[in-house]
Order: C-alpha cells, then structure tokens, then sequence
C-alpha cells in the first residue's frame, strides 16, 4: 500500500518555444482537472517559466525548473540562481541529470552544493542519480547509486531530506527507447529506500518519494508504478505530447489504486 499521490514531474529539456510551451501548459493544466490523485509538475526551459507560470495558474499543476547554480548571485554569466527561480514561479527544480553529469562535467560535489542552494530558498530539489550501461554490465550498479547518495546529499539531516526527491534514471534507458524492467526499477529503488534508512531512519525512508526515469511511456508506466518502492515518474520525451504525459499520469493513478 503506498499513502502519497503518485508524482509525474515532466522534463522538457531543451525543447518548445515560449508559444509552444504554453500550448503544452494550457493542455496539461485542462486535462488536471479530471486528475486529483496525482501530483503533477511540468518542467519547461527557463525562457517559459515565466509565461508557463502564468498559465498553469489556478490548477493544481506545479512548476519546476531543470537547473540552478549554487550562488544566490553574482558574475556567473550564463547562469540562474534559486532566489531567481523562486521568483519566477517555481516549487521544484531538478539538480544532476544524467546529461548535465554527461555534457557538463556535473559532479557529485555540485549536486550537493546545488541542493544546499535550492532547499535554502525552498525549493523542492528533484535529485537525478542512475548508472551507464558499463557499470549495469560490470555489475556495479549499487555501487554508483550508493556514492550518488552518499556525495550527493552529504550533510543533510532528517528534516532537509524530507524536501528532497530522488529519480532514479538508468542512463541507458534515458531517451534510447529501452526501459528497465519493472523489477530492474523496483531492485534499485528498494536499494535506495535501504540505504536512506540504514543513515537517515526508517521514517525518512519511507517517506521519501523516489521517482523512475528512463523513457517512461504511457505503454510501460502502469507496470512500473505497481512496484512497491516507485512513487512516481520523472518523464522526458513522453512529456512533451500533453496526451501522453496525462495518459502516463492515468496509468500512474491506477496502479495506485489497485495497491490500495
């Protein structure tokens, strides 16, 4: 039995023109209304977050942003702040994709740095970990999670934990069409879970909301939210057609109502 919504946060990544994102906005906010048992957050390019805001405005759609830096200001040209994030609207922001981690030399030291910031103007950081296809291969999958975890949200307690989510993404499965197998996905959350609760507690591990990611589509989403330790879904392609990312969320629903 699972006791929270599950939580369909929608990646953009670098896609959609300002018209074209709040198109996509007006379409998910509309088709929110028929979805009260899921918490729903779409996650456009910074250039929308603005005109998005604005129109997912009284819905129960959230918004969230797809990076920071981990100063609040200064000549860091090229950059965005949590102060200005906050500002524009957001409640989340998603912190060490694996295509940050990949084309941006993102560390495990940044990702830390970069949570410090977002929890610090109360954002809700959405915490992207996963492994490639050699270390799935070499069996040393647990091995890249458990540092991702340990570096990643170094110095944290109890309470700030609460505010964090985690997405577990196998790089692998990330936008080549293969997905991880419902008990692939399951293995590493429940190993998640385990390891939040061997440093962390028994209460803040089962309260934490660790999302699936990896070329989530409405076709496997049903089978992967069966699973025990996956609350929800970090989609990306998947959540650029407002039809699939609410027929994904309908899966969502479903598969929690049949656990409960």
């Amino acid at each position: 039995m699972k006791d929270r919504l599950p939580f369909i946060a929608g990646n953009w990544k670098m896609n959609l023109t300002i018209p074209e994102a709040k198109d996509l906005a007006s379409s998910i906010a509309a088709a929110s209304v028929d979805l009260p048992e899921a918490e729903l957050v779409i996650i456009p390019p910074f250039t929308s977050l603005s005109e998005v805001r604005k129109t997912i405005a009284g819905s129960s759609v959230q918004l969230g942003a797809q990076d920071l830096f981990w100063e609040d200001q200064g000549a860091f040209t090229g950059e965005i702040s949590a102060p200005m994030l906050k500002n524009a609207g957001c409640q989340y922001v998603v912190i060490g994709h694996s295509e940050r981690r990949q084309y941006f030399g993102e560390t495990d030291l940044a990702v830390n740095k970069k949570i410090s910031a977002a929890l610090k103007q109360g954002l809700f950081p959405i915490v992207c970990i996963g492994e490639t296809l050699q270390e799935r291969e070499r069996n040393e999958t647990m091995a890249r999670v458990a540092l991702q975890l340990r570096d990643g949200l170094a110095g944290l307690n109890g309470d700030t934990l609460a505010k964090v989510i985690v997405a577990y993404e196998p790089i692998w499965a990330i936008g080549t069409g293969r997905t991880a197998t419902p008990g692939q996905a399951e293995e590493v959350h429940a190993f998640i879970r385990g390891e939040l609760s061997k440093k962390h507690g028994n209460s803040v591990a089962a309260c934490a909301i660790i999302l699936y990611g990896g070329s989530v589509k409405p076709s496997n989403a049903y089978t992967l939210c069966l699973e025990k330790n996956i609350d929800g879904f970090l989609v990306g392609g998947a959540s650029l057609e407002a039809s699939s990312f609410i027929q994904i969320s309908r899966e969502a629903i479903k598969a929690y109502k049949e656990q409960n």
